[in-house]
This record gives structure tokens, sequence and C-alpha cells, in this order.
């Protein structure tokens, strides 16, 4: 059932019969949601969850990286955890084949020994505060949608402004269902965190791409990083006079174990889900956005997975390109099979003529809403073809060769460059030594050459960037030969010539430059379909602007939440079993079931190889005070709460507000949730805080880290 749309056949049964969908803003906990959720079995109130007054659970939950992921506040000294796939950047950033972080494992067990990275962040939540009547109040009805657009981003500043006006605070104005509510958000961001402890990937990463998005997991997918402040506990640069930050909150630890239907809460910062996309769509969302990632991903993890397997160095240098690649390949490949599987277009079609009746059966109403879904209908297939080549350019173009990346990057910083200021060039020279240490020519190359090949045989000739005639005129249509060309001469694919460029700079050298020039030529397409767009993406955010009012309008006092946006949200539900096809399988895994998986071999890189010391603690079942009664060491557990990218690393809280458990996966038969949530399919995979605990302690030896926890048994 989808509940969004099930609104239009009966609101009141939907939202009564206590279905475990959502994903609720917290300050509105007291007004939508803390009954029910006293109901469920909560034992705390909203003003515990959410207060702007004194410490509550919003105040031990992180954003990190401004929303790639979620994490917790586990001490008093800024201690926090999140899933290893979370901070796997980082681990593999400090790793080399002399110090394999991403193979061994990583553990400081003093503070001295935390290590430094600078471009992670952590940001806390201070406030939200509903400003629709603020926003609305400079809005009219004949506004067009550019001048809408730019009236609400000057209002958004000045309320920004005025929220921050005097702080060290970030002030955000968002917009929520599709354009008719806007909410402030004031945050706080740390810059100074260090990386504490990761279990090997043969942990962390358990199961790999096979399991992922996968029931039963066996996975302890965690990472441990600590924040650091000033004297005065204010965000900081990095600085060895830092100190540990000390949090307004931090979450218990729970050992007591968990229950088939105990109460399960999460909170964290979900990135995107699109719940009121219409049938259209949908249809386009198969054929074109993850249709052509499977593809276009496919041929590229297929060149950097045999490159890694050729060499230790490739391996670690392109491990977590590899892994963020893969994700959502997979995701894509289940989310195209879920919603044909679930007739999600039919239903939605059938769920769309509903609510058309439900207008026409009004003057008024028809007056609002008449056009709504005429005007997404008529937008999205009116942009099919751009929208077919905008997706191909992003995974061909942007996420294929590395060297674009690298060429935009100072194509912005060109002018200081070329007038040699000093500032401009240090920063172009840090920036290349981090870009190098991790990229191999000879594999991006190869990607390069498969993309572009790939592009030219799919996308019409009237989408190719003006180098392709080059190509064909100088080079004989080969992408190989002209590679050869670009790959020898540029500077953004040998760090000496990178280095002699900054040593001598100058605009010829740059706008000659064949990477400059692939680069150049492939934007040049991309923003040029804003000309074949442009209306239609007008039509189509003003239709779902109407479509998701009338559809509130309809629902009437029924509380409904929006879509995800890397805001702070809250998630309740239960801990429950899992079912396949009928077939109930158990809510929880254990160490019996890792060890089954395991595959004899001495690559400790493989995806099911387990680390000697942890199948001799096996063995000698030495689980310390983290297994259950009957002697069995827990590994993950399901819960029905709502989850989808950005929630990675959240915390799994009890109904006391205790941490039971960090959230790491949807699943696989619900992969199909982030565009409509299937109550009797969606689940929430989480590792244990217990099996977190066992490899802190027990593997690891970091009982420094247990000792900074308030353990709760």
């Amino acid at each position: 059932m989808l509940v969004i749309f099930g609104l239009i056949l009966n609101v009141t049964q939907v939202r009564a019969d206590g279905d475990d969908e959502g994903m609720w803003l917290p300050f509105l906990v007291q007004k939508l949601n803390i009954k029910k959720m006293k109901g469920m079995g909560l034992k705390l109130s909203a003003e515990d969850i959410y207060s702007v007054n004194h410490g509550s659970l919003k105040d031990a939950v992180i954003a990190l990286d401004h929303g790639s992921c979620s994490g917790e506040l586990v001490s008093a000294k800024g201690l926090f955890l999140t899933n290893h796939h979370c901070g796997y950047g980082e681990i593999q950033a400090h790793s080399t084949v002399k110090h394999d972080y991403l193979t061994d494992g990583f553990w400081a067990k003093k503070m001295s020994e935390e290590l430094v990275n600078p471009k992670k962040t952590v940001t806390f939540l201070k406030s939200i505060k509903d400003v629709t009547a603020e926003v609305n109040a400079v809005l009219n009805f004949d506004m067009t949608e550019d001048e809408r657009s730019n009236a609400i981003r000057k209002i958004s500043k000045e309320l920004e402004e005025k929220a921050v006006a005097g702080t060290h605070y970030e002030g955000e104005v968002n917009t929520f269902f599709k354009g008719n509510d806007f909410y402030l958000f004031v945050y706080e961001t740390f810059k100074d965190i260090r990386l504490v402890g990761a279990p090997p990937s043969s942990i962390g990463k358990y199961g790999a791409d096979t399991d992922n998005w996968m029931w039963p997991r066996h996975t302890g997918d965690f990472s441990i990083f600590r924040i650091y402040a000033d004297k005065n506990g204010n965000p900081a640069e990095y600085s060895e006079d830092n100190v540990p930050y000390k949090p307004k909150h931090f979450f218990p630890v729970s050992i007591k174990g968990i229950e088939k239907g105990d109460f399960a809460m999460t909170m964290g910062y979900p990135g995107s889900t699109t719940r009121y996309m219409t049938s259209w769509g949908v249809a386009q969302t198969i054929k074109n956005e993850n249709s052509i990632r499977i593809k276009l991903r496919g041929i590229k993890q297929k060149i950097m997975k045999k490159d890694m397997d050729a060499s230790d160095k490739i391996r670690i240098q392109y491990a977590s390109k590899y892994s963020r690649s893969t994700n959502y390949y997979k995701y894509s490949i289940g989310q195209n099979k879920g919603l044909k599987a679930l007739n999600v277009i039919g239903k939605k079609k059938k769920q769309e003529a509903a609510l058309m009746r439900w207008i026409y059966a009004d003057q008024n109403r028809i007056n609002k809403y008449d056009d709504a879904l005429a005007l997404i209908k008529n937008a999205v297939k009116g942009n099919d073809k751009y929208d077919r080549v905008s997706n191909y350019w992003y995974e061909a173009f942007y996420g294929g060769a590395e060297f674009m990346k690298r060429a935009l990057s100072l194509r912005r910083a060109a002018k200081g460059i070329i007038e040699k200021e000093q500032a401009t060039i240090d920063k172009a020279k840090t920036d290349a030594k981090e870009f190098f240490k991790d990229y191999n020519m000879p594999t991006d190359k190869k990607i390069f050459v498969a993309m572009m090949n790939a592009y030219k045989a799919d996308i019409p000739e009237e989408f190719y960037p003006e180098f392709f005639k080059e190509v064909d005129s100088d080079f004989g249509g080969s992408f190989q030969k002209y590679a050869d060309k670009l790959y020898s001469t540029s500077i953004f694919t040998d760090e000496k010539r990178f280095a002699n460029f900054l040593a001598n700079p100058s605009s010829d050298k740059l706008d000659d430059d064949l990477a400059m020039k692939v680069t150049m030529g492939s934007l040049k397409v991309y923003w040029g379909l804003s000309d074949f767009t442009n209306v239609n993406d007008k039509n189509k955010k003003t239709g779902e602007r109407k479509f998701v009012a009338a559809l509130r309008e309809m629902g009437n006092s029924q509380a409904l939440y929006p879509d995800a946006n890397s805001t702070m949200r809250l998630s309740y539900g239960k801990v429950g079993d899992y079912e396949i096809n009928g077939k109930k399988m158990p809510f929880k895994t254990y160490m019996k079931g890792y060890m089954k998986k395991k595959v004899k071999t001495k690559n400790k890189n493989h995806e099911f190889y387990v680390p000697k010391k942890l199948s001799k603690l096996y063995k000698k079942k030495k689980f310390g005070q983290y297994a259950e009664k009957d002697g069995r060491m827990p590994i993950c557990f399901t819960t029905d709460n709502d989850i989808t990218g950005g929630n990675s690393g959240s915390p799994v809280i009890n109904a006391k507000g205790e941490l039971i458990g960090i959230a790491f996966d949807g699943n696989w038969e619900a992969m199909s949730g982030d565009i409509a949530f299937e109550h009797e399919l969606q689940k929430c995979i989480n590792v244990d805080i217990r099996f977190v605990l066992f490899i802190i302690d027990k593997y690891a030896g970091a009982d420094n880290l247990i000792k900074e926890m308030t353990i709760v048994k």
C-alpha cells in the first residue's frame, strides 16, 4: 500500500492503522506524533527528543559532511559512532600499502594517536522554526516561477541572516511539500574531526557487494570519530590546542538486548525521497536514471575491479571510489525490480485518477488544482529526451574520467593562478597532492575511452560535444587514439606536468589542454540542455506544488510528512521479523551465521574473509558482557523504521532514549521505498550495539573507548 497516495482513497484509515511510515520533523513531534509513540511504548517526552532550551536527543545526533551520513555522540568527550562505510573515505585516505587500515583496521589507544581529517565536518541542529507565513507574505498567485524563486531567495536570505546575527551559526531556509511550506534551520558546524577507530573491512564491510541491501546481514558496519573544539567549546580548524568537544547530550549505550516488538526510534539526516512522484516520473526514473546508471557504472566498475585486483596500491587508491559507485549501482537494480514487481506505476495511475475525481467534485478545487497533473505529465514527457541525455552526461562525463572534476576546479581558480596569487597556488598544490595520491592514470584512461564510446553509441549526434568532431577528423574516430594523446600531454593526468604548470602558468596552456577541452566542451552540452527544458521545468514545479497542496487539502487535518531533503528527521517503529515471500526469517543474526559465510582464503580482502583473531574469539566464546543470556553473540537486527540514504549511521534508540544499534541499510525487497513506501516489505537493517562494543573491547582491545561510554546493563 502506498500511504501518500493511499490518502486519496481513505485518509482516516491509513493514519489510524498504526503504520510505521514517516520521516518526521522532530520539532513537530509534540503536535503530530507523541501520542502514537507513547502508545507504542516510548518513555520519553517530546521535550526529551527535541528542545531548544536544554539538552535533548537532537543534540546527540549529527550530520556528517553536511548530510552525506548521520552519527551519534556516545561520550562526554565528543566521541561519536557512525557507519564503517560513512568513514570509509577517511579510512582509505589514511591507508597505504605499509599501513593498510582498510584491511587491518585502525584503533587509537590514546587521543594523541587519533588521525586528522582536514575536510570532514560534523553539523549539529540548534533549532527549527516555521517561517511559512513570512515567506508566503511576499508571494502571490500572479508571480511567474522565476519571480517566485527570486522572492523566496530574497526573503530566505533575510530570515537566515537575522537568525544567526552575531553568532558563528549558519541559517538555512528549506522548502517542504514541493514549495508549500518553509522552515528555518539553524546549525553549528565543527571542522576538527579525528578518526578514532575502525574495524577491518572484513568486519565493517563483511559481505561487501554480495550482501549489500540483503538480509540476513552479518556486518559490523561502524567506525568511530571524535569532535574537537577550541578551548571555549566553539568550532575551529584543526589545531594541537583544540580539546574534545563537550556535548549538551550524548547517548547512554544499552547492552540489555532487544526483543521482538520493542519500540525503536531513529534520528538522522535522510538525504532524498520522492514519494510525491507521479506515475510519469516513476516511468522516467526506471527508463532513464536507473537504467543508465546500471549500464555505465557496470562498465566503470568492471574496469576498476580488474585493476584493483592486480595491485594493492590501486586497490587502496580506488577502494572508496569503487564502493561509492557500487552502492547505488545495486540500489538502482533493486529499485527498478521493485517498482516493476509492485506495479507502482499502475497503482499511482489509479490514485491520480482518484485525486482528479476529488478535484472535479468541487468548483473551487477545479479552479485551484485542475491543471496540476496535466502540467506534470506534459513537462515530464516533453523533457524525456533531454532527461536521458542529462543522466547519460552525468555518468559518462562528470562521473566518468576523474580529470574532469580537477579541470573544473582549476578553471574556477584559473585567474588567481595565472596572476600568481600565492594562496590560490598553494591550495591548488594541496588539492593536487590529495588527488594524485589516489589516482591511477591507466585506469582513468580506460574509463574515459569506455564512457566516450558508450555516449557516442547511445546519444543522438545533436548532443555530441565539440571535441567529438576532432576525434573523427584527426584521430580516425578512435577515442583510444585521442586518449593516448590526452593522457600523455594533459596537466590533469600527471603530477609532474601539473606542478610545472603551476610554476609557469598561462591561459594558453590551460585552454589548449585536451582535458580542459573535453571538460568545457561537455559542459557546453549540459548547459545547453536548459534551453530545451527550461519552460517544462517551471511548469513541472508549478504542477507539483499544486498537486501536493491538493493532497494535503484532501487529507484535511491528517498528519503528513514531507519528502526527505537532508534535514533532521525522526522515524519510529518496532523491532520485528523479516518476511520474504511468506517465509518469516529471524529479526536477529548471530556470529554463527557470520562464520557460516566464511570463505577459506588467504586473501584478507575477500568479501567473506574472517580475521583469525575473530575466529579464535568465536571458538572460545569470549564475548564478555556483550553476549545474550544463552551465550550467543548478536550482530544485526531489523526494525520497521523508515530509512533512506543519509540515514546511514543513524542511532537506533530504545523507549528510554538509549542506544541499541546503528542503522546502516534498507532491504532489497523494498528498494522502491524511496518512491513508494511498502508497509509489508520495508525494513531498516541495523548493527547491534553489543556487537560494536564487543569488537571495540574484545577484538581491538580498545577498552579506553568503552570506559568513555555510559554502559547501561
